[in-house]
């Protein structure tokens, strides 16, 4: 049996929004969540573990349950608090539970395409939560085809899914089934599945996208899969380790059990999960990023100083390493932009002249804090630059003197196509301008980004461990040229 939770599905449009609407920075990729834990209320665990994973994406949000005979899901769009309430979650009921979070890096924005991915196979239902993105979908899509599959969605999450249950269908068994499948799949996938006989965790050779898992105090063969260690936090579970790059981890009433399936794993996590995508407390490393990301601030002021009278930190993300810098330079830090925090993704776009107005809706300036100062003001990255040059000309209008802008990682010159929503290349302003053409289109008396080498020399790793293909077009993975057409083809019809 699998009764579906789900409501009807709601008119959402299909369009992504226009260049000059979308955010400014690489946007974030999506969360994977799973809960082993006979006798506790999985579905709950997985809501908080939800809640606070929901900074890797707000546009859906979905939870599958395994009982003893039954699967029971419930999906829909928006953040986590809005899709869930008590009467759904007491309605997910069993021992295991797959939760995801999305934000679209393929595929559309329909409810069709909300994750878990669910599909039916002779050893029964299977559901599956991805982060990342592949980069071969459309051979994959084309064999899955000629198998006669019928497909569902838009996303390369339901390839993997039915990948698998191609596999098991042919005989295999749960892990056969999915490291056969796996070894057809090429790209980044950080997965958490559910099947009727326990819950499966994996990463791809390169473990681009990351996973941990958890245990609970007292409870050590009760597991949790997370993206972040933050995930694990919030539900009381212990952080036990990584699942390794290449490797498949299979958590059933006999415990936890290890299938390295790559015989050539290749540690390259993504180096934007230490700059900006996780949470700050997340640990990585054995420390947490908040940490790194004061490192890379003190690298910054000691790579390119200059006499200011105040660091100030773009919210949220840009302040550990303006605090960083201001340790470093010993120039004091302020709060000088407020953030509305309760200013989410909304399928309800501001008018032009909104637009026009600013920034104001996200960020708005301390006029007294700031008016008269020789400001450094500290990002974690610059894309396009618009946003860069909205909040520039709000810190001058507010009576800053002089505006400073120092960014804690290199110009972004390379398209992601590994589960990060960027720009085609030439949409890239590092990609088309001298650092000099972008501190006069920013309009900053001066520009500065941290050097690749200061980047990589404060994770206190050995740098090939690293995926920074978004900063020196380096792609661990090849990229088909039919992909690359089809990201560009993606970004003119958006800007259209």
């Amino acid at each position: 049996m699998m009764p579906n939770h789900t409501p009807a599905p709601r008119a959402v449009s299909d369009s992504s929004p226009s260049i000059e609407e979308r955010p400014d920075r690489p946007e974030e990729s999506c969360a994977v969540f799973g809960v082993f834990a006979p006798g506790e209320d999985v579905a709950r665990l997985t809501y908080f573990g939800l809640y606070a994973l929901q900074h890797r994406g707000q546009e859906s949000a979905g939870i599958a349950t395994f009982g003893s005979d039954e699967l029971y899901i419930h999906k829909d769009m928006g953040l986590v608090s809005r899709v869930f309430n008590e009467e759904v979650l007491n309605k997910l009921t069993g021992k295991i539970a797959v939760g995801h979070d999305r934000y679209s890096t393929t595929g559309s924005s329909l409810i069709r395409n909300a994750q878990p991915t669910l599909v039916n196979t002779r050893l029964g239902s299977l559901a599956l939560a991805h982060n990342g993105n592949l980069v071969n979908v459309w051979e994959l899509r084309e064999k899955l085809s000629q198998q006669n599959w019928d497909f569902v969605t838009s996303t390369d999450s339901e390839m993997i899914a039915l990948a698998i249950a191609s596999e098991v269908n042919s005989g295999k068994d749960w892990l056969e089934g999915a490291i056969s499948a796996f070894h057809q799949c090429q790209g980044a996938y950080s997965l958490v599945i559910g099947t009727p006989d326990g819950l499966m965790g994996a990463r791809d050779p390169s473990g681009i996208r990351p996973l941990v898992i958890g245990t609970f105090p007292g409870n050590p063969q009760r597991y949790v899969l997370a993206s972040e260690t933050c995930g694990l936090d919030i539900i009381g579970a212990e952080y036990l380790r990584d699942v390794e790059p290449g490797e498949l981890v299979w958590i059933t009433e006999d415990g936890l059990a290890s299938f390295h399936w790559s015989n050539q794993p290749k540690p390259k996590l993504c180096i934007f999960e230490l700059i900006y995508f996780s949470r700050p407390d997340s640990v990585v490393n054995q420390e947490t990023l908040y940490s790194y990301r004061m490192r890379i601030g003190r690298q910054l002021a000691k790579e390119s100083p200059v006499d200011a009278d105040l660091v100030i930190g773009v919210p949220d993300s840009g302040i550990p390493a303006a605090i960083g810098f201001s340790e470093e330079s010993g120039i004091s830090y302020g709060e000088g932009l407020i953030k509305n925090r309760y200013v989410g993704r909304t399928f309800i776009q501001p008018t032009q002249s909104m637009r026009e107005a600013g920034i104001r809706m996200k960020l708005n300036p301390l006029k007294d804090v700031l008016e008269g100062k020789r400001l450094i003001i500290v990002d974690d990255s610059i894309v396009r630059g618009t946003t860069s040059n909205k909040i520039v000309q709000a810190l001058r209008d507010a009576g800053a003197k002089e505006v400073h802008m120092r960014v804690s990682s290199p110009p972004v010159t390379h398209p992601c196509f590994y589960g990060i929503d960027t720009d085609t290349q030439d949409q890239l302003m590092a990609a088309t301008k001298s650092v000099e053409e972008m501190r006069q289109y920013i309009n900053v008396d001066s520009l500065a980004f941290l050097s690749h080498e200061g980047m990589l020399q404060a994770t206190g790793d050995n740098p090939e461990n690293f995926c920074t293909a978004c900063f020196d077009g380096n792609y661990p993975i090849e990229i088909p040229e039919q992909l690359k057409r089809s990201k560009l083809m993606l970004e003119k019809a958006s800007s259209t």
